[in-house]
């Protein structure tokens, strides 16, 4: 099913009435008639905006046959949907040890962490597993808290951690945070995101603001006094690419004041922007590495946390103690992705590929007067849709229609921060398919003008 592609967006919106209502395929209605009256509604999920029958590469296709390219996938499908290999080593592996009991382990399991410790740069070398990002963020934060003896939190404003108590009260986002009866985790402070226009567009001179987005980090560490970590996305995948030297500078804050340093490289790791992990493009070694989402390959749910070996200091208590922790179909479904992520090169086909996009869309666009930037990296790219370049507003109606205009083309994404059309296609799309959706976007673009 394709979810509510807005953050925060209305079911009335006038674009998405207009889609629901020319739906005439009865079992796709018949479907999101059930749907709507199974599942709890919440923002950003049920009820849904379409069907799927089936998944296959970088395709989807709906009930009534309908095909996208799906340039969003929650930030799975790295390697595309069913990957043939990675399917028959699901199928093998059920065969051969279909689930371990907590207690025991298994071979799958084990290489899957020794695997993940080698991957990681530096000592991070100490892993446990969840079965989702949110999960995972939560065992990060317990082991922050049982290391340093602290329990405060720095992280940014529109930030997205994760949908539990604990990830969404060091996320940032509204939606997350909103109607909840009572307060959220005490401690969790907040600071300004690396985003501001000098930020976004590198201006510099006298108007620069000289990196002060991250000095505000280094003056909330100074200020509180007892912070546990900085939890942190390297790279906000709506996309926002932070300043050169930022996260060295906030790296060398943490170290000066005894908090560890947090990357949420759920949506971002494990190649997507171009290297194996997206803060290596700036050059640091974080305490503490959160993996997600592309992990299972596009099909099992599986999370990790990668932690420095001197932080294994927890043996006396239980800060992950799930079920499916050592699961060895997802373990063998990790560890198929990451053989095809190396083997097929797709960490450099994804630089390649994105640095091919953003010089296409530049090409196009860069003077276009509704699109105030274009950003990402590798295959996690952006367009910003605005009233005007000077102001940049945004203009999440003109990015609506341009969506559904997309939409009714066969190609699938989603919009952020309610104006930024966020694409993010698999690393394994084929370059005239990219090439293909990059020209739907232009055109609607253009169309809507």
């Amino acid at each position: 099913m394709l979810e509510r592609h807005t953050e925060g967006e209305a079911n009335t919106s006038a674009a998405r009435a207009e889609w629901s209502a020319r739906e005439t395929h009865n079992e796709t209605r018949d479907l999101l008639a059930r749907d709507a009256n199974a599942f709890l509604h919440q923002s950003l999920s049920s009820p849904c905006l379409s069907t799927i029958a089936k998944a296959e590469g970088i395709w989807i296709e709906d009930t009534s046959g309908r095909r996208f390219m799906d340039f969003h996938g929650n930030s799975v499908h790295h390697i595309g949907y069913g990957h043939p290999r990675l399917v028959q080593a699901v199928k093998d592996q059920i065969d051969a040890l279909p689930f371990s009991p907590r207690r025991f382990t298994n071979d799958v399991s084990v290489t899957l962490a020794e695997r993940l410790g080698a991957l990681a740069p530096g000592d991070l070398s100490k892993v446990l597993f969840t079965t989702g990002g949110s999960d995972a963020v939560e065992v990060a934060l317990r082991l922050a808290r049982a290391a340093t003896g602290r329990f405060k939190t720095i992280s940014f404003w529109d930030a997205f951690h994760g949908a539990g108590f604990g990830a969404s009260s060091v996320g940032g986002e509204a939606t997350f945070r909103s109607h909840i009866a009572g307060p959220l985790l005490p401690g969790a402070e907040h600071v300004a995101p690396f985003h501001c226009y000098h930020c976004a567009y590198g201006h510099p001179g006298p108007d620069s603001c000289g990196l002060a987005c991250a000095k505000m980090v280094e003056f909330a560490l100074q200020r509180e006094g007892d912070v546990a970590a900085v939890i942190a996305e390297p790279m906000r995948a709506v996309p926002v690419v932070p300043p050169p030297g930022y996260w060295q500078a906030v790296q060398a804050a943490c170290h000066k004041h005894g908090a560890l340093l947090i990357m949420d490289e759920i949506p971002t790791g494990l190649g997507k922007t171009g290297k194996m992990f997206a803060y290596d493009h700036d050059a640091i070694q974080p305490d503490i590495v959160v993996l997600g989402k592309a992990l299972g390959g596009g099909m099992l749910p599986l999370a990790a946390v990668i932690a420095r070996h001197d932080l294994d200091v927890v043996g006396d208590y239980a800060i992950g103690h799930y079920t499916h922790e050592k699961n060895p179909i997802t373990a063998r479904a990790a560890l198929t992705t990451l053989d095809i992520i190396e083997e097929e090169g797709l960490v450099d086909r994804a630089a390649h590929l994105g640095a091919h996009a953003q010089d296409r869309l530049q090409s196009d666009l860069h003077t276009h007067p509704h699109v105030g930037d274009i950003r990402g990296r590798g295959l996690m790219f952006g367009i910003e849709i605005v009233t005007d370049r000077d102001s940049r507003t945004p203009d999440p109606d003109r990015a609506e229609r341009i969506y559904y205009s997309c939409l009714e083309q066969g190609l699938s994404f989603k919009i952020s921060a309610s104006n930024v059309l966020t694409l993010s296609p698999p690393m394994t799309i084929d370059k005239t398919d990219l090439n293909t959706a990059l020209s739907i976007v232009i055109d609607a673009i253009k169309a809507h003008s």
